[in-house]
């Protein structure tokens, strides 16, 4: 992989895979933005990473603050005066079924994941478009393929960003812009633990399945050598994956198979 003097922009850079995405680009020196609404854990990523301070830069969003996103990406922009990268990795999880979560959950969950993330590219791409290159990851779900009990917004806002992105790329397929959607399956973060409930709770609890999956480094990792290939979108998952087998040739069965499994 080649990611010397790139320059990365990472939302959700504070917690879990934009964590680990933000140590594996530092080590591959990358010059960093680093983006999540939690400032405190963003200067300790920086303290951690024990950088020349010019080479990673802070800046505090909100991805639910649609008004103010556009003003983000020129203040990332003016940074280094260039964004090579921009790495989609903020978002929000659900647990709870869909008949018992708030309307407004709903809403604060496709704001995050889906507007959040419509809104930063759209501000960002003309500039990319202007200079005939640049790449933005759109860091999605293996929910974002099919949808599970207890996850129905979560994975809503992953199917549109299939949908946008995939539009989008044949849009600007010959403006220097690659897109890549990235398919995680299982990965030992705390994202089930952030998750939030019908009312907007935090779950604040680890998942069975979160604990025994790949670990964000290993993910980090898979993520990047997407990212360096220009792959259009890459499935990394472990036995999970299979589902996407079984929910193309064999509908029927996977559902039933779906609505057995226990998941919270």
């Amino acid at each position: 992989m080649s990611f010397k003097n790139k320059i990365v922009w990472i939302t959700g850079a504070s917690y879990g895979l934009g964590k680990a995405l933000a140590i594996t680009l530092h080590k591959q020196q990358a010059k960093l933005i680093l983006s999540s609404r939690n400032r405190e854990k963003l200067y300790e990523l920086k303290q951690h990473l024990k950088s020349n301070p010019l080479d990673i830069h802070i800046l505090p969003l909100d991805l639910e603050d649609k008004e103010n996103l556009p003003s983000k990406v020129a203040e990332a922009w003016k940074i280094y005066g260039n964004i090579d990268i921009l790495i989609h990795s903020g978002g929000i999880s659900q647990r709870s079924s869909a008949i018992e979560t708030n309307i407004k959950v709903e809403e604060k969950i496709f704001n995050t994941n889906y507007w959040g993330t419509v809104i930063l590219s759209k501000a960002l791409l003309p500039k990319m478009i202007e200079k005939n290159s640049g790449q933005l990851v759109i860091i999605s779900s293996l929910v974002g393929k099919f949808g599970t009990a207890n996850r129905s917004s979560y994975a809503a806002s992953k199917h549109a960003l299939h949908g946008y992105f995939d539009s989008l790329r044949s849009e600007v397929y010959d403006k220097g812009i690659d897109i890549s959607i990235i398919c995680p399956g299982y990965i030992h973060t705390s994202v089930s633990e952030n998750a939030v409930t019908g009312e907007g709770l935090r779950y604040n609890i680890m998942d069975e399945n979160q604990k025994n999956g790949i670990s964000a480094r290993d993910c980090a990792i898979k993520i990047l050598s997407a990212i360096d290939n220009k792959k259009e979108e890459v499935i990394i998952a472990g036995k999970e994956k299979y589902g996407l087998m079984l929910k193309r040739f064999f509908p029927s069965y996977f559902s039933k198979m779906i609505r057995k499994r226990k998941i919270v």
